[in-house]
């Protein structure tokens, strides 16, 4: 199925960055309430809807999503994927992971925990049947990454507007719990955006390239096709009263027309702010 975000724009995700704030700022809080259409060539083919909380030293971000429209006559399924973590320097860092996506035909679990960007402990249902033509995974491959979930909370550095071209600076090392690949991404434009529900205003446009590391078969035409691809876009808007940019739209050239994830509801507001207390004077 295309399952919430369209499989994280078929890509799995898109991923985090971290800085600290000064030292005389409160812990940035916010929260969003979204959702989402997913179209291939314009024709719905299905609908989801991501919350996050971003707290003091918390966080949680939850998805579900389900087929729609002239999808439903060829097939059926549902997804969701949740994460959550500690919040350090108003950068999330994740603690866990967890999906679950069911078709007519097919359930896959998959759940994960984390600790200092290494995956310490997951458990796939099915797991990836044996293929000698796949790239093993090792390790080494489960270090240093972010699963997806937290992966689409980016950080931008700075004081200024965190709608800039820097937010699309980075490289994004990603685990799935069957794969392991990099996002890099380029900045392309500044765009205006609005959603029925929500927000209206600047989004950041990045390009986004797909580079398999392990967990995959190098001769599948998916890959191939995703490892060529210099079209991949995604729009990201920030959420209120942190410096954290998530995805608004996500654009995904396949054969049978673009695929489009698009927020419909964008409800963004701040959490509240607490200043750090003064140092105390004799």
């Amino acid at each position: 199925m295309i399952a919430w975000s369209f499989r994280l724009a078929v890509c799995h995700a898109i991923a985090l960055a971290a800085i600290s704030l000064p030292v005389d700022c409160a812990q940035a809080q916010g929260k969003v309430d979204a959702r989402y259409s997913v179209t291939l060539a314009g024709i719905p083919i299905g609908r989801g809807a991501w919350v996050i909380d971003i707290g003091e030293d918390r966080y949680t971000a939850a998805a579900h999503g389900s087929t729609a429209g002239v999808m439903q006559i060829f097939t059926s399924g549902h997804g969701t994927s949740a994460s959550r973590g500690a919040v350090a320097g108003g950068q999330p860092v994740p603690a866990s992971f967890a999906s679950s996506i069911q078709t007519e035909r097919r359930k896959e679990e998959i759940r994960m925990t984390l600790s200092a960007a290494v995956v310490r402990d997951f458990a796939i249902d099915p797991p990836s049947p044996p293929d000698p033509e796949r790239v093993p995974l090792t390790d080494a491959h489960r270090r240093g990454v972010s699963d997806p979930m937290t992966a689409a909370l980016m950080r931008v550095p700075g004081n200024g507007d965190p709608v800039a071209p820097e937010a699309c600076s980075r490289k994004l090392s990603i685990f799935d719990g069957r794969m392991r690949f990099d996002l890099q991404m380029a900045f392309k434009r500044i765009d205006q955006v609005k959603a029925d529900k929500g927000y209206e205003g600047r989004a950041v446009v990045c390009a986004v390239y797909f580079s398999p590391i392990a967990g995959y078969i190098p001769e599948r035409a998916a890959i191939k096709y995703l490892v060529d691809q210099r079209a991949i876009e995604v729009w990201l808007v920030p959420i209120a009263g942190t410096r954290l940019l998530v995805p608004f739209r996500v654009a995904v050239p396949t054969p049978l027309g673009m695929g489009v994830l698009q927020a419909t509801q964008f409800v963004s507001v701040p959490g509240p702010q607490r200043r750090a207390s003064a140092p105390k004077t004799e």
